[in-house]
């Protein structure tokens, strides 16, 4: 939609063609449903990419104060949730319509629920067959995003025909998808389903301060889903569950104050209740915070901080 409208305002005759019955369904689900439409810290290192040159170029010439500029133009209230992260106030279905608006404004027209059955080129006529006839054009613009979620549509139709006009395919792999927790750890880690903790998850020189979520299945949140892109099977994760600080001084204060407090009442004072009583539990650390040796301090501030 947004090739479209800058082709059709640019004079050109565009036809939007879309397999879903409903434009944009990416869109209406991404950031629970507000959209989280762009982030002011965005910045070409920020992607992982075989040609790092690109995203210095792309964001270049569309940077998120012009997609902030579009967004107010269209009177679409919107707030930022974390870290730059900006999501609209209402719904993510006040972008599409933005989007479905500046199309109408270039005169596209919109294809719904068309299946595309085979792409050719004749000398320099792309010619697409479809369930809804065939179409032919001067330029064609394939914008599909990737394989990620199948269920509301995406498919490969994109990397089939880049195959058929000779393009290189860079090897997929699944980017931005958390982590799977093996047998034991499904049974050890099951009752904290559904908690989520701020934390900073490190993966060779990648690192991101952001919730992690324990979750039926494993571990997802955003710092999870981020640090996988950096990941490869083998590698080790390093979470730090107290982010904010040295958990080994931040305990040893509470000793030296003679806190007689169960040692899993003070990290519930840091934690989220339930993860602390679960994690001194798991480590075998208890008893009153003033009675607690040493070595037990240490091992269970190494354990917070890494």
């Amino acid at each position: 939609m947004m090739c479209g409208s800058v082709a059709g305002k640019l004079g050109r005759s565009v036809l939007l063609i879309d397999h879903n019955q409903k434009i944009g369904r990416k869109i209406l689900i991404s950031g629970g449903g507000r959209c989280n439409f762009t982030n002011t810290g965005t910045r070409p290192e920020s992607f992982v990419s075989n040609n790092p040159h690109f995203a210095k170029s792309a964001l270049s010439r569309f940077t998120p104060a012009d997609f902030i500029k579009l967004v107010e133009k269209h009177r679409i209230r919107y707030h930022e949730k974390k870290l730059g992260q900006l999501f609209c106030d209402h719904s993510a279905e006040q972008i599409v319509d933005m989007l479905i608006d500046e199309c109408n404004q270039g005169g596209c027209i919109f294809q719904t629920d068309t299946a595309i059955k085979s792409v050719n080129k004749e000398t320099k006529i792309f010619k697409v067959d479809t369930t809804a006839g065939l179409f032919t054009c001067d330029s064609l613009v394939i914008a599909t995003g990737g394989l990620s979620i199948p269920q509301i549509g995406a498919t490969g139709f994109g990397y089939e025909v880049a195959k058929q006009f000779g393009l290189k395919i860079i090897q997929t792999a699944a980017a931005l998808d958390g982590f799977s927790w093996g047998d034991s750890d499904l049974a050890r880690f099951s009752d904290l389903a559904g908690l989520s903790l701020d934390t900073a998850v490190s993966c060779k020189k990648a690192s991101f301060r952001e919730n992690i979520l324990f979750t039926h299945n494993g571990l997802s949140g955003p710092a999870s889903l981020q640090i996988s892109l950096y990941w490869s099977p083998g590698d080790s994760l390093s979470i730090d569950l107290m982010p904010e600080g040295n958990a080994l001084e931040i305990l040893q204060a509470r000793k030296k104050a003679g806190s007689r407090q169960e040692i899993k009442n003070v990290l519930g004072e840091l934690l989220p209740k339930r993860f602390a009583e679960y994690f001194t539990h798991y480590l075998d650390i208890n008893g009153p915070m003033n009675t607690l040796p040493d070595k037990k301090l240490i091992q269970l501030a190494g354990s917070l901080n890494g």
